[in-house]
């Protein structure tokens, strides 16, 4: 068996991050990526997908975005500083490893490898971030629907929906892009169980990030006061609320239940559609973290700041409120990678 210093689990924007933060303390970190490319989700996201935070505030640290600072990155822009910044890295990434298990070995771990391999390692990094696994609630008759039902994580064009009758599940940034993208060519609904929330993209003639990072809200320690994040309001340079003003999409309470090609909405009518997209966010993917015990019955960690509350040799980046707004962003994630090496270099030192 191969044993390794730390074992970073996750390529994407965290474990890359994570991989630099612990170069930089002394430690020899291994970075284990399921997919076969070391740019984490962001490849599988739906095809306009733009940033909200302009280039100048979308970089890990050490590798500027690049272009102009103050244009809003693209999709496969992202996907392309991610390839660019692990190439820059001096660290060991594995793509093609899926690890499936991790356990306890002394005072190190144990890891399973998809394929049947096994690594032993001084300690770990959990670094697949807080989107790895698509929530789908659990609506009245959902899985009774006969039409086409599918997350925003499964969605990239509107072309395959042109002519439908679709509804969008959520009131967050995804569900409101998406769901105005298909009004262009389907008839759409938008259907949330409160009304939309919107902030300005710029305020006050300057980007919002700008304002963040000035008055320091950006950084601040506020995930033990956020327990339970509330929906963020959707970023709007304005036209989102404009299409929603215009019926394009309309939006409405969310359906009261599901039963075959039909929806039952809160007025008591029903109506056929032909797509269902749930926008209706994510879930951490860290089943390979069950034989620790380190994860609680819904699949959340057992943390504080991304120090796990399980094991002293288990650290956690990515995290959506891991202990800032920013945490599980290219701005933010960084600070949360360095706090967590530092914590992991301090442990290992210890006789």
């Amino acid at each position: 068996m191969e044993y390794i210093d730390v074992a970073v689990i996750g390529g994407g924007q965290s474990g890359l991050a994570a991989a630099r933060s612990l170069l930089a303390h002394g430690l020899r970190p291994v970075v284990l990526e399921a997919s076969e490319q070391a740019a984490g989700s962001w490849p599988h996201y739906y095809d306009s997908l733009t940033l909200f935070s302009p280039a100048r505030y979308s970089s890990l640290p050490g590798l500027p975005f690049g272009g102009d600072p103050d244009l809003y990155p693209h999709r496969d822009e992202v996907v392309a500083y991610l390839l660019r910044y692990a190439e820059h890295l001096d660290a060991d990434i594995r793509t093609g490893h899926r690890v499936t298990a991790v356990r306890a070995a002394g005072e190190g771990f144990e890891l399973d490898v998809a394929g049947g391999r096994t690594l032993g390692a001084r300690a770990v990094v959990a670094a697949t971030g807080g989107f790895g696994r698509p929530n789908r609630p659990a609506l009245p008759g959902l899985d009774t629907f006969s039409g086409n039902l599918l997350h925003v994580s499964q969605y990239r064009n509107p072309a395959p929906f042109a002519g439908q009758r679709v509804v969008v599940v959520g009131a967050g940034n995804s569900a409101v892009q998406v769901a105005a993208e298909l009004a262009q060519v389907a008839r759409v609904s938008l259907a949330s169980r409160a009304p939309v929330r919107w902030f300005p993209q710029r305020p006050f003639g300057r980007d919002l990030h700008f304002w963040l990072m000035a008055t320091g809200l950006d950084a601040a320690p506020l995930a033990r006061f956020q327990r339970r994040p509330a929906s963020m309001a959707v970023i709007d340079d304005g036209r989102y609320r404009a299409a929603l003003a215009a019926g394009l999409p309309d939006r409405r309470p969310v359906f009261t239940r599901v039963d075959g090609p039909s929806v039952t909405w809160a007025d008591g009518t029903a109506e056929d559609v032909d797509a269902i997209v749930l926008a209706t966010g994510y879930l951490p993917d860290l089943d390979c973290l069950t034989p620790l015990g380190a994860i609680d019955r819904s699949g959340r960690p057992r943390h504080r700041d991304g120090a796990s509350l399980i094991h002293p040799r288990l650290a956690y980046v990515g995290l959506e409120w891991q202990r800032s707004l920013s945490s599980a962003s290219l701005r933010g994630v960084g600070r949360d990678a360095q706090r967590a090496a530092r914590r992991l270099a301090r442990t290992l030192r210890r006789p």
